[in-house]
């Protein structure tokens, strides 16, 4: 089954009093692009953490996001009373030094001064909340993972339905295959007939007649075509990773239907090429997502 690249997943866990969230989110890239935010309390789990999203993600534009709230009624930052007392007196004495007016909102202007909260907070992680940090990492990896293969099962269905209409379009290039033969060559001896002062050697004529329209057959591209049509189906039931496969694939597809066009001589035809190629790149703009 097919995995897109494109996904979100979130995870929360509990440990000495925090509540630790996990947020990844994903989009398409050729190798894993991986950015990751951690509060400074947890910067020293930062390779443990890298490592538990890279061993299952493997591709794609990766964010993680890691955010810390503490539990509970304890208060982790105080207003440090003694310093807010002692600016306050300052200001007071330097306005009636300077002769300037006392601010009108004592509160904004002390707030904004240096060290006027007092964090109770560790600076450093404990085991719990590391383990718990790596909890709910690899619970927002499985819940992005799940994303990605409920987004896999729409891609599956919709490459199978333009992998199966391209093979329609291919059933009908038969229709005007030998009617193509045909009018070529029709227009051939319609165009030699008007030569009334030249001699042709009928028999030079067949031979070369013969080797222009082999030159037009189209019977090896449609079975290669039709080859690769069915290859590519069998691809995406594989279990593995197969987003870089299926692209190869999908140029190989592309190369048969611009030969088939190329070598058409024929207006039905080259409709049908034109559309099988608007179903080809619809094909080739989603594969990007495949894992």
């Amino acid at each position: 089954m097919l995995l897109s690249m494109t996904g979100f997943g979130k995870a929360v866990a509990e440990a000495d009093g925090k509540k630790i969230t996990v947020e990844i989110k994903s989009l398409n890239s050729k190798q894993l692009d991986l950015s990751l935010r951690l509060p400074s309390l947890l910067r020293e789990s930062e390779p443990d953490v890298r490592a538990e999203i890279a061993h299952t993600l493997e591709r794609g534009k990766v964010e993680a996001t890691v955010y810390v709230e503490q539990q509970g009624d304890d208060s982790v930052a105080h207003f440090n009373m003694p310093l807010i007392k002692a600016y306050k007196e300052r200001l007071e004495s330097m306005s009636v030094e300077l002769g300037i007016p006392e601010p009108d909102d004592w509160y904004s202007v002390l707030m904004r001064l240096p060290d006027v909260m007092r964090s109770d907070v560790t600076t450093a992680a404990s085991d719990a909340e590391c383990e718990a940090l790596l909890a709910a990492t690899r619970g927002a990896v499985e819940g992005l993972m799940a994303f990605r293969r409920r987004e896999g099962e729409k891609l599956e269905r919709f490459f199978a339905q333009r992998i199966e209409r391209i093979g329609e379009l291919l059933r009908e290039i038969d229709v005007h295959e030998q009617e193509r033969v045909g009018r070529i060559r029709a227009r051939i001896e319609e165009g030699l007939a008007k030569l009334t002062s030249v001699e042709i050697d009928r028999g030079r004529l067949e031979q070369e007649m013969i080797y222009y329209i082999e030159k037009l057959d189209v019977n090896e591209e449609k079975q290669r075509l039709a080859q690769h049509l069915n290859y590519f189906m069998e691809t995406m039931g594989a279990s593995s990773s197969q987003g870089k496969k299926l692209g190869f694939i999908s140029q190989e597809i592309g190369r048969e239907i611009n030969t088939l066009g190329s070598k058409s001589n024929h207006a039905e035809m080259q409709k049908i090429v034109v559309r099988m190629k608007d179903e080809l790149e619809q094909i080739k703009e989603q594969v990007l997502n495949v894992m």
